[in-house]
């Protein structure tokens, strides 16, 4: 189960997806390593059922934990790790395209899920994520922003529980 170290460093159980090419789960656990997260990383079989998030990553780890540390340092590098973490994770993995390159369906981005291992809260992250979405998540407070699923509300600017 993920936790803290004794020395502070966070740890994380990462699900990596088998979509992914043998030993692209490295850059993974370095890209957790490279924002102070001690990883165990396995590859899983795709599951997908109804009703189910899709996710490429899934990196159980405390999430008011992991955002505070981030968060302790400088906005603005706060911010690009997060999203490097992403690009590295997930960033060249784009769901299906329709005419003029866009995704056709929403829920088919590939996504890095954070999860707490305790309150079962999840945090959808998208590949192309504007940085307004990372630094509202780094400041964020977690425990006012509900249960479930949360996704960047692109229109609203601000993290918001996926509605079922």
């Amino acid at each position: 189960m993920p936790a803290m170290v004794g020395d502070g460093r966070i740890t994380a159980e990462i699900l990596v997806s088998s979509q992914f090419e043998e030993g692209e789960e490295r850059a993974v656990a370095s890209a957790f390593a490279e924002l102070g997260v001690e990883s165990r990383v396995r590859v899983v079989p795709v599951r997908r059922g109804p009703g189910e998030l899709q996710w490429l990553v899934l990196a159980a780890l405390p999430l008011h934990a992991f955002l505070s540390g981030i968060g302790t340092t400088l906005a603005k590098e706060a911010t690009l790790g997060l999203k490097s973490l992403v690009k590295q994770a997930i960033g060249g993995r784009q769901g299906r395209q329709g005419p003029q390159g866009r995704r056709e369906v929403a829920d088919e981005a590939p996504v890095l899920v954070l999860q707490d291992p305790d309150t079962r809260l999840q945090i959808a992250l998208e590949a192309d994520l504007p940085d307004e979405a990372y630094a509202a998540l780094v400041s964020a407070d977690l425990s006012s922003l509900g249960k479930g699923t949360l996704r960047y509300d692109r229109h609203l600017g601000e993290w918001r529980p996926e509605s079922s």
